[in-house]
């Protein structure tokens, strides 16, 4: 081991352990069509297994934000890898796109191998339940850009999708329904104003409060919902004319984005069941009703398009894979998002 780079901050040997213990979280989330193994200069994805006839590689990054703050604090590393991967495959599924392989990048300040071991465990669960890979990554030790607790973390995926299968735009039309597929509380968008409201309001993150069950800290790291599988079914079954991730900018920023210029949106704001701890942010927050639904999902975490007659099939599908849907609005004539209904 060079010592040299020791004294410089870089631990050679804390970063072989880690690699060692990532192989377990590796080997779990393995595809028939990965090739060679895990350590190698790049990592090799054997396509020609698949019969696509037009296929069409959708690919997609993001990270975690500031969450990683809340993580860090209550010293929980084991589900913010849920969230790198949530976020990325969320994105490509709304596309049609099936997730195929996922990498990752991780900085710290200093390498702890249990520490690391935790969070690619959860980038393992993470793709488990997306059905893709973890092949490859990179772990960075950066002792001069982040302080030795701190580190940050960010995803890449590729999918595939057959060409005449993309969900675009173009095929949503006026009279449509939106149909809401519930999310699991704050997701990982919006933190920064979460946090906020915690210093202002003088919240203690490992406080349980009413009406939770446990502190404030684990209810805001509940992980980002996975929507890969259901949604898929739902495109397999013909029945989706277009989707939407509600990530940052809430319903009003992200349901536009699956709609053609000149359409809009109706969406009834008592239609679903909204989190409790969207409750807690507002009160101890001061925040309006706008700061709220054009900050966080409110408790839908993604959106479907449906024709009228596919209603009810969709919503029966979406609860048969475990998930919660409401009917929460229709696509309308007119370029912007207009929400009806109290939802307190």
């Amino acid at each position: 081991m060079s010592q040299a780079y020791e004294r410089a901050g870089v631990s050679l040997e804390a970063g072989y352990e880690s690699v060692r213990r990532m192989e377990q979280h590796v080997a779990r989330t393995k595809r028939d069509e990965v090739l060679g193994t895990l350590g190698r200069f790049g990592a090799c994805f054997d396509l020609s297994q698949h019969t696509y006839q037009e296929p069409v590689l959708v690919s997609g990054t993001d990270g975690v934000g500031t969450k990683l703050l809340v993580a860090m604090a209550m010293n929980r590393h084991d589900t913010i890898g849920v969230d790198a991967v949530a976020m990325c495959v969320n994105d490509i599924v709304v596309q049609g796109a099936e997730p195929l392989f996922f990498l990752d990048y991780l900085a710290l300040g200093k390498t702890d191998p249990e520490r690391v071991e935790q969070i690619v465990s959860g980038l393992a669960d993470g793709c488990e339940q997306a059905g893709c890979s973890l092949i490859g990554g990179e772990t960075a030790e950066m002792p001069d850009m982040y302080d030795p607790e701190e580190y940050d973390v960010a995803g890449f995926v590729v999918g595939i999708a057959e060409k005449r299968q993309l969900l675009s735009e173009n095929h949503v039309q006026a009279g449509d329904v939106l149909i809401g597929i519930a999310s699991s509380g704050v997701h990982s968008n919006g933190f920064s104003l979460v946090r906020k409201v915690i210093e202002d309001a003088g919240l203690d993150l490992n406080k349980t409060y009413a009406p939770f069950q446990r502190s404030l800290g684990e209810e805001l790291l509940e992980p980002t919902k996975i929507y890969t599988r259901v949604v898929l079914s739902l495109i397999q079954n013909g029945l989706v004319r277009g989707a939407a991730h509600i990530t940052g900018g809430g319903l009003p920023e992200n349901v536009p984005r699956m709609l053609p210029d000149h359409l809009g949106a109706t969406i009834d704001r008592t239609s679903w069941q909204v989190p409790d701890i969207f409750r807690l942010l507002q009160s101890e927050g001061e925040l309006s009703d706008d700061d709220l639904f054009s900050t966080f999902n409110m408790g839908v975490g993604l959106v479907v398009a449906v024709r009228p007659e596919d209603v009810e099939t969709t919503k029966q599908l979406i609860e048969n894979a475990g998930e919660t849907a409401s009917i929460i609005g229709k696509v309308t004539e007119g370029a912007d998002v207009r929400f009806e209904g109290d939802w307190r």
